[in-house]
């Protein structure tokens, strides 16, 4: 999507679905064996008190899978996005939504190669279908692709019918550009509903939301953002950020400078597992 329109449509729907995703942040789930969901403690309200990160000599291993698929074969569909991951000790998940864009995401993936690590990437089709190079590029470093739509939309305001046009053309292009078809989808602007959590599910995806938001689509500053993710640290969160979308400049150096300090602090930065089914 279109830098200024993508920009427009955010802002003027911000304040509707903030309130949606703040109902949904009040539940966090952590997937547990074999895929399951169990209710975990949610968050006070207001923003977390800073908590200096501890410096570490070693990294934990990376994060566990969820066991063998189901009897049925089949994905569960959810009634609340997942938000946060269980792992082994301090594993968190960086994600990335709305491109790939090839002013931005290069020298984010340029930065994860450089620090070894894995993320997610849930990229919108008609980005994916600009940028297939890209994709390949995630592909061939380990990350994980997610789906995020084809074009951006509210998913309350579209039919059914138009959900599923949405999902299935993006995980098409995904499937030919990145090699496998995702296992996981987000919801843009976090607006979830019974058909995206139903029509997800039928296409074999997760849906997997977030516990720490950046906010950097509003263009805070780079320490801004550096501060919102070393603040909201900590084993199983899950990290929004943007690859696309306006300018992401910020974004880019924002992971330059928190992801050794992660790193340093002893967590590790890794991506969750799915076996296919």
């Amino acid at each position: 999507m279109k830098k200024d329109q993508l920009l427009t449509r955010r802002r003027a729907l911000f304040a509707g679905v903030g309130a949606l995703g703040a109902a949904g942040a009040a539940g966090l789930l952590t997937p547990g064996t074999g895929g399951e969901a169990g209710p975990s403690a949610a968050p006070a309200p207001g923003p977390p008190a800073r908590r200096p990160l501890k410096p570490s000599a070693y990294r934990l291993q990376p994060l566990a899978g969820y066991g063998p698929p189901s009897a049925s074969g089949r994905t569960p569909v959810r009634r609340e996005p997942l938000l946060r991951m269980s792992g082994i000790g301090r594993s968190m998940v960086l994600t990335f939504d709305d491109g790939p864009d090839p002013r931005y995401t290069p020298d984010i993936l340029r930065t994860l190669r450089e620090y070894d690590v894995r993320a997610m990437f849930f990229v919108c089709g008609e980005m994916a279908t600009e940028h297939r190079d890209l994709l390949a590029e995630m592909a061939e470093d380990g990350h994980v692709v997610g789906n995020h739509t084809w074009s951006h939309p509210l998913l309350t305001r579209l039919t059914r019918a138009r959900i599923r046009v949405e999902m299935e053309r993006t995980s098409e292009v995904i499937e030919e550009a990145y090699g496998e078809r995702p296992l996981w989808f987000r919801a843009p602007y976090g607006a979830w509903n019974r058909a995206a959590f139903q029509l997800g599910a039928e296409l074999g995806m997760e849906p997997l939301a977030w516990t720490v938001d950046t906010l950097d689509w509003t263009e805070p500053g780079t320490r801004t953002i550096v501060d919102r993710v070393e603040d909201g640290a900590g084993p199983g969160v899950v990290v929004l950020a943007h690859d696309a979308g306006g300018d992401r400049s910020q974004s880019v150096w924002a992971l330059r400078d928190y992801l050794p300090h992660l790193l340093d602090a002893g967590y590790h930065i890794t991506v969750p597992r799915r076996y296919q089914v």
